[in-house]
C-alpha cells in the first residue's frame, strides 16, 4: 500500500547471498506476478550508482553474435533473426558469424561511441573469473579481457557504454554464487547497466524478448527497466513463452533509467 501512495514504478533491489540468483520478476503474491506492478532492476551497491536516463536520440547499437556452432557450443538459430529484426528497430553496426572476430570487434568497440553494446552469442557467469566468458568466432574473451576492452573504450572515448546487452550468457550451473560474477562483468565493465539472463534461455523467447526491448527503448521517455518489463510482459501474455522460465530470467543491473 506503501508504495501504491507513493506512485513508485520501479524496485531496486540489493540482493546477497543467494537471493543474488533468485529470479524477482517471478515473484507472485496470489494475484500477479510483481513483473506486472513495477519496473525491477538489481544493484551491487545503490552508491556506485549514477543514475542517468538513456538519450534515445543517440541510440546507436554494437551488436555482435554467433549462430553456428563453435568451439564446442550449440548453434544458436534465432540469433541471426534476433539480429536483423533489432537493425530495423535501431541504428546498428553488425558483426555477425565469421565477422564477429575479437580484433574486430575490439576496434568498432574502441573507435566508435556506442551507447549500447549487444552480445548475442554463448557465454558464461561463475563466481571463479577463469569461468566467466563470451564467445567470439576465432576465441574465448575472459572476464579479465572484456574488462579491459570496455574500460579501455571509456578511457579513450570518455563515452561510457550505458547499457551491454548479453542475451544468450548464462550462469554457470549448480554455482549458487555465479550471480556475482555476472554483476561483477557489469560493474567492472564501466558500463553504466548491464541486461542479462540468470539462467540458459530458450534461443526462440529470448530473441522475441530483445527484438521488443529495442521497441521499447527506442521511445522517448522510456527507461531501460521499464523496457524490459513491457517486453517481459509480451512474453508472459502469449501462449508458447507464459511459463516463468521464458521471461523472468533476464535481469538489468545497474543504471534503470
Amino acid at each position: 500500500a506503501e508504495l501504491t501512495n507513493n506512485n513508485i514504478q520501479t524496485l531496486a533491489f540489493v540482493l546477497d547471498g543467494p537471493f543474488k540468483n533468485l529470479p524477482m520478476a517471478a515473484l507472485h503474491d496470489g494475484r500477479q506476478y510483481l513483473l506486472e506492478k513495477y519496473s525491477l532492476a538489481l544493484t551491487p551497491g545503490l552508491q556506485l550508482l549514477d543514475p542517468r536516463p538513456l538519450k534515445q536520440q543517440q541510440l546507436k547499437v554494437l551488436v555482435g553474435g554467433l549462430s553456428e556452432e563453435r568451439q564446442g557450443f550449440s548453434a544458436l538459430p534465432g540469433v541471426e533473426t534476433e539480429i536483423q529484426q533489432i537493425k530495423t528497430e535501431v541504428p546498428s553496426q553488425v558483426l555477425f558469424n565469421q565477422n564477429f572476430v575479437t580484433s574486430t570487434f575490439q576496434q568498432q568497440v574502441s573507435a566508435n561511441p556506442y551507447r549500447v553494446v549487444h552480445l548475442a552469442t554463448h557465454g558464461q557467469f561463475s563466481s571463479n573469473a577463469d569461468d566467466t566468458f563470451i564467445l567470439t568466432w576465432d576465441r574465448r574473451i575472459d572476464v579479465k579481457q572484456l574488462d579491459e576492452l570496455l574500460q579501455a573504450r571509456e578511457q579513450e572515448a570518455r563515452i561510457p557504454i550505458e547499457l551491454l546487452v548479453l542475451s544468450a550468457c548464462q550462469t554457470a550451473e549448480g554455482d549458487k554464487r555465479a550471480a556475482l560474477g555476472l554483476a561483477g562483468v557489469a560493474v567492472r565493465s564501466g558500463a553504466r547497466s548491464t541486461l542479462a539472463t540468470l539462467w540458459a534461455v530458450d534461443d526462440q523467447s529470448t530473441s522475441q524478448l530483445m527484438v521488443q526491448f529495442y521497441q521499447e527503448l527506442a521511445r522517448s521517455g522510456t527507461t531501460k527497466a521499464e523496457a524490459l518489463r513491457q517486453s517481459q510482459i509480451k512474453l508472459l501474455q502469449t501462449r508458447q513463452f507464459r511459463h516463468p522460465f521464458y521471461w523472468a530470467p533476464f535481469v538489468l543491473i545497474g543504471n534503470w533509467l
